[in-house]
């Protein structure tokens, strides 16, 4: 077997756990009991490397510096049950090694689960981890070095998540939303757009996040163009708020698609515009209107809903109206999957746990530190998505709809190879719409 260091072989476990691979009943204790061992692995082997001047793989021994010989299992006692860990062993020195991040951890079982925990779910500054490896005097017991390699590994992953090939997620459902962060200290703050999907398989995937400076066109267009350049094909169905910049940049980036307007937000739009003694029965009318058995149907209720309130509702039934076609473009996919892809709750649902994570950080600013942050949240609740069930029949329908969507797409861009006809954008977009 390849000699490799313990910590590299508890992140295998812990990357099997987290992809659900080797996850057993207590999966959450699991989790935490692997990322307290891989940290404590990865300090001692720091240490051990300092005392020895070199690295895991580095030859050159200075005389009486000694040499590694193997591994010693330690143990430690936690809430979540015995964390048993890999300490790296030292020969042939001219004083004995000993360990002082061992010492440090004995009865401090429960500042490391803390430390494991935030680590994984949101990334710490190299002051959190310093504190916890600090000797009774105070010094931290790790070096500078040691820790940042330990915090800057989330943005190594998060670089690697971000510049992956995308050409082997089969997307047939895309999401995206956007949320306002602190990205530079002074400044206002900026748009970072994330993107997940549902597969063929109907497995979900978290698939992109970037900075987007504001949900306007440039922004969108270039944070689809980067997933487009990496080998996303064009989705089904591309799903969003009514920000005008994202619907502008996937009707542009993704013109095979259709394009579903995020429900949720659109009834909260609606309600902003009713009283609140007319609400109870407009909103039972709009969620007949969007969830009717067909898009035919749904156009019969929205004419209904206009034809009662258009007199003392103008501004209501205005944005009932506005890009209904897009409200109502799921209704032309399986009955099974509407309710999950006529909204972007699931991403909604993230950005929560994320503000949660996040606002306890008095000081988590700065594009690096917020999306290493936002990546660590986002990911971490990603890997416990269920995924959406779909059958043979579905799958008929879906390659249906792809037929007709490309049937619509060379429709559209036909005339533009005549001699003297051309079509506009504007033309092109408001045939999208309706």
């Amino acid at each position: 077997m390849e000699r490799i260091p313990a910590s590299e072989r508890t992140r295998e476990k812990l990357k099997a756990v987290m992809d659900g691979e080797g996850e057993a009943a207590d999966g959450g204790s699991e989790l935490v009991r692997l990322a307290a061992r891989l940290i404590i692995e990865e300090a001692l082997e720091g240490e051990a490397a300092e005392a020895l001047g070199r690295g895991y793989y580095a030859r050159g021994a200075a005389p009486g510096s000694g040499h590694r010989n193997g591994y010693r299992t330690g143990r430690l006692k936690s809430a979540e049950g015995a964390i048993e860990y890999s300490a790296p062993q030292i020969a042939a020195r001219a004083e004995p090694f000993r360990s002082k991040i061992r010492e440090a951890l004995r009865g401090r079982t429960e500042e490391l689960e803390g430390l494991a925990v935030e680590m994984y779910a949101r990334g710490l500054s190299t002051r959190d981890i310093e504190a916890v490896f600090a000797d009774e005097s105070g010094k931290s017991l790790l070096s500078r070095t040691a820790v940042s390699t330990i915090t800057e590994r989330l943005w190594a992953e998060y670089e690697g998540f971000a510049s992956r090939d995308l050409a082997e997620f089969d997307v047939v459902y895309l999401f995206v939303d956007g949320i306002a962060e602190r990205l530079h200290l002074g400044q206002p703050r900026e748009a970072v757009l994330a993107a997940w999907g549902i597969l063929a398989d109907g497995q979900k995937a978290l698939l992109h996040l970037a900075p987007g400076t504001k949900e306007d066109t440039a922004s969108c267009r270039e944070f689809f163009q980067d997933m487009r350049r990496r080998g996303l094909p064009d989705p089904l169905l591309a799903v969003s708020d009514g920000a005008p910049g994202v619907i502008r940049a996937i009707e542009e980036c993704f013109p095979r698609s259709a394009r579903q307007r995020c429900l949720a937000h659109k009834m909260r739009n609606l309600q902003s515009k009713v009283p609140d003694d007319v609400w109870p029965e407009f909103h039972a009318r709009a969620r007949a209107c969007y969830q009717a058995a067909s898009p035919a149907l749904a156009r019969l209720l929205r004419d209904d809903i206009v034809a009662t309130y258009e007199g003392d509702l103008p501004s209501a039934v205005a944005c009932l109206d506005d890009d209904f076609e897009a409200c109502i473009a799921h209704l032309r996919f399986p009955l099974a999957h509407r309710r999950a892809i006529r909204t972007t709750n699931l991403l909604e649902r993230l950005f929560g746990e994320e503000r949660r994570r996040t606002k306890v950080i008095p000081h988590a600013f700065g594009e690096r530190a917020v999306l290493k942050l936002m990546y660590a949240a986002l990911i971490r609740a990603a890997e416990r998505w269920r995924g959406l069930r779909t059958t043979e029949f579905e799958q008929r329908q879906l390659h249906a709809i792809r037929d007709e969507l490309n049937r619509a797409h060379a429709e559209r861009t036909a005339p533009a190879a005549g001699a003297n006809v051309t079509a506009s954008p504007t033309t092109l977009s408001s045939k999208n719409r309706t």
